[in-house]
């Protein structure tokens, strides 16, 4: 058959164009017409893969949708680009200590998967279990990448998921800063220097494996790992708007 988006062979009753990414069904959805249909080849005509065909594959994956020549998608990503840009550039100029993030409304959204991970990771241990708040966390925006990415094919949604992902790491760098001073409100009205040993997360966590003098350090690593995630996944949403404006020149 050959590709009505990239032209290309590709194999017979094949449902994916291994060139571009592109899922035929979903593209004709949105494509219907007779002339955007696969055309097939004769059956004689052999089709052997290229060498560098892995890499087309993983660039269609991060790059290319089947919403991508839709205007209207493209002014709101352009956006929601900008917004996250800015904020994002806001929330990596903060300091761990202002605790800034305890009040930003992401922190809203994140509390909840912070809980569930308590209770998701309880059969595995209390050492495990204070670790799965922030594993939930974390986990979450992964979970929203991977189907953004692999089932709709939409590689935007999944850089914002990233961005997302990257800005837990900022959430979290607070809490684990506070390990010894125990300064933070907690949920319940609690705080750390006076709740029940084990009440503060990053307290117990780092205790528990005797380095709870370096808090602030892993809590400044762990600030620097999310700033670069979130400036990545900016880059990649970039990108991707990028070949869409392509198309619109």
């Amino acid at each position: 058959m050959i590709c009505p988006k990239c032209k290309k062979a590709t194999p017979e009753q094949a449902i994916q164009c291994p060139h571009c990414g592109i899922f035929f069904a979903k593209y004709a959805k949105y494509h219907s017409t007779e002339t955007d249909q696969p055309t097939v080849l004769p059956s004689s005509i052999k089709i052997y893969s290229e060498d560098n065909e892995d890499i087309h594959s993983i660039a269609a994956l991060l790059f290319e949708d089947t919403l991508q020549d839709s205007l209207a998608y493209f002014i709101w990503r352009a956006i929601i680009f900008i917004a996250l840009t800015i904020w994002g550039w806001l929330l990596i100029r903060s300091y761990i200590d202002d605790y800034a993030f305890g009040e930003a409304f992401l922190h809203l959204i994140n509390t909840p998967f912070h809980e569930a991970g308590h209770i998701f990771f309880r059969p595995f241990g209390q050492f495990i279990t204070s670790l799965g708040g922030t594993l939930g966390q974390l986990l979450m925006p992964l979970i929203c990448m991977g189907t953004l990415l692999f089932k709709t094919r939409d590689p935007f949604g999944a850089s914002v998921t990233l961005w997302w992902f990257g800005e837990n790491f900022l959430d979290i760098a607070p809490y684990m800063d506070d390990a010894r001073a125990g300064d933070l409100p907690l949920l319940g009205g609690n705080f750390g220097h006076s709740a029940p040993y084990g009440f503060h997360d990053w307290e117990y966590l780092l205790t528990e494996s005797n380095i709870i003098e370096y808090d602030h350090t892993l809590a400044k690593i762990v600030f620097i790992i999310g700033s670069v995630i979130m400036l990545l996944s900016l880059i990649w949403a970039g990108f991707v708007l990028f070949k869409q404006y392509k198309i619109f020149r």
